[in-house]
């Protein structure tokens, strides 16, 4: 009998939902998430959340969510650290490409963020993709242009206005990381 190669998993998002503990499916390969995140992740993402929702007081169509299942096809299911998504009407998980999804690295998923998922959400027509470095207090902006990514730049004290949104956003990177500056 050969040894098990990843090209022979085929799981499927019937086998996701039964899974314990967190994880990612890519091509019908398990990728386990790493434990919770680090208090600085989690603070980094919950300042996101709080400017994205402030900003959406009067947007019906629109919400910002922390951790939810992204069903991109029934053989890879992401959950992204953050996401803006408007008119979803899935209460299980998204079904559509969100207008904004925010990853924020750790050392154990830079590679999965910086290439895998980045080329996922690329295909999937996700409108923005930011990827946060929290221990740079920086962050890239990344906006579809056609079919492909255009680096809108690096970010730290600026703010990005998100103008290809159903809700008009923006992020003031200087007030996110400020908690986090020493």
């Amino acid at each position: 009998m050969g040894a098990l190669k990843l090209e022979d998993l085929n799981y499927t998002y019937d086998d996701y939902k039964l899974w314990e503990g967190d994880w990612e499916l890519i091509g019908g390969v398990p990728l386990a998430m790493s434990p919770a995140p680090v208090r600085k992740h989690q603070g980094i993402a919950s300042e996101i959340i709080y400017n994205f929702r402030m900003q959406l007081e009067n947007c019906t169509t629109c919400e910002v969510l922390g951790e939810v299942d992204y069903k991109i096809g029934e053989d890879t299911v992401l959950r992204p650290d953050i996401v803006l998504t408007c008119n979803e009407t899935n209460e299980n998980y998204l079904t559509k490409a969100p207008e904004i999804i925010v990853e924020i690295i750790s050392k154990s998923s830079a590679k999965r963020d910086e290439v895998y998922k980045f080329d996922i959400y690329q295909a999937e027509k996700v409108g923005y993709y930011v990827i946060v470095y929290p221990d740079d207090l920086r962050a890239k902006v990344y906006k579809l242009d056609g079919k492909e990514y255009d680096k809108q730049g690096d970010f730290a004290m600026e703010s990005y206005d998100f103008e290809q949104t159903s809700c008009k956003v923006s992020l003031d990177f200087a007030k996110v990381f400020k908690r986090f500056r020493k």
